[in-house]
C-alpha cells in the first residue's frame, strides 16, 4: 500500500511531506539518487520555464511553473537536512533576516523615500554584511546568470556610480562603433570573435538603458523566429516545396510572405 499524505495539512507542509517521502528508503529511486550537483541543471531549466510562464501572463501556467521552482528548493532543503547541514526553516529564516537587515527604512530608523535611495542603501548594507571588508565594486555581480542577463546587470551596477551613457542615443552610437570594429577584423579571427562579444554587450546595455531585460527580449525574438520558421515550413509544404528541397530564394520569399501577413 502506498504512503498516505494528509489532505488537511497546508500546501507547503504537504509538499514538504511528499518530498521527504520521495527521498526516503521506501520512496522513489530517482529522487533518492539526486544531489545538489545533479539538480543544478533542473533548477536552471525550471527557472527559465517559470520566466516564460510569467511572460505569458497566464495564471494557471504561472502557478504550475512557479510550483516546479518551489519543488527544486524543497528538494535541496531535504537533501541538506539529511546531513543536518540546513533545512527549509533555515532557508526561510535566513532570507527573512536578510530582508529585515536590508530594509531599515521599513524595520528601523533609516529613511529611503525613493527607489534610488533604497538601492543605494541596499548596496551599502550588502558591503558591510558578514564581516566583509571592502571589495572591488563589480565583485561577484551576475555570477551564474546567463551571459546577456549578466551583461545587463554589470552595466546596471556600473551605472549606479555614474559610469553610463546619458541616454539611449549614446548606447546606439556605441553599438555602431562596435559593429564597425567587427567588420574591420578578419572573418574567423580571435579578434573578430572578441569584437562580436563587445557588440553583444553593447546591445545588452541598450536593452538595460531602455528598462528592458535582454534575456527576455532574446527569448521573445527566438520564439518569433521559431513561429515564423514553422509557418514558412507549412507554406512551402502547401506549394510542394518541403524543407530540404526549396532553394534559398524560395525560402526567403515564403519567409517574407509570412512576415508581411503578421504586419498586415
Amino acid at each position: 500500500m502506498g504512503k498516505l499524505i494528509p489532505d488537511q495539512c497546508d500546501g507547503l507542509a504537504r509538499l514538504q511531506a511528499v518530498v521527504h517521502d520521495l527521498r526516503s528508503p521506501e520512496g522513489c529511486p530517482w529522487d533518492r539518487e539526486q544531489t545538489h550537483t545533479s539538480l543544478t541543471s533542473n533548477m536552471l531549466e525550471e527557472a527559465y520555464e517559470a520566466v516564460e510562464a510569467l511572460r505569458s501572463g497566464q495564471p494557471e501556467h504561472m502557478k504550475e511553473e512557479l510550483g516546479d521552482v518551489l519543488l527544486q528548493i524543497f528538494l535541496h532543503a531535504e537533501i541538506a537536512s539529511e546531513t543536518q547541514t540546513f533545512d527549509l526553516q533555515d532557508i526561510a529564516h535566513g532570507i527573512a533576516e536578510k530582508l529585515i537587515r536590508r530594509h531599515p527604512h521599513v524595520y528601523g530608523d533609516s529613511e529611503a523615500a525613493t527607489t534610488e535611495a533604497v538601492l543605494t542603501q541596499w548596496e551599502a548594507i550588502k558591503q558591510t554584511e558578514k564581516g566583509r571588508g571592502p571589495r572591488m565594486f563589480l565583485h561577484g555581480v551576475g555570477q551564474g546568470l546567463p551571459a546577456l542577463a549578466r551583461a545587463a546587470k554589470l552595466s546596471k551596477k556600473a551605472a549606479q556610480i555614474g559610469f553610463d551613457w546619458p541616454d539611449s542615443a549614446g548606447v546606439i552610437d556605441k553599438i555602431r562603433e562596435e559593429l564597425a570594429e567587427v567588420e574591420a577584423e578578419a572573418t574567423g579571427s580571435e579578434a573578430r570573435a572578441e569584437e562580436i562579444g563587445d557588440l553583444l554587450f553593447a546591445v545588452a546595455s541598450l536593452a538595460r538603458k531602455e528598462g528592458l531585460d535582454p534575456e527576455i527580449l532574446c527569448a521573445a525574438a527566438s520564439d518569433k523566429f521559431r513561429a515564423r520558421f514553422h509557418a514558412m515550413e507549412a507554406h512551402l509544404a502547401t506549394t510542394g516545396q518541403p524543407l530540404g528541397t526549396a532553394s534559398l530564394d524560395e525560402m526567403e520569399a515564403a519567409w517574407t510572405a509570412i512576415k508581411n501577413q503578421r504586419h498586415s
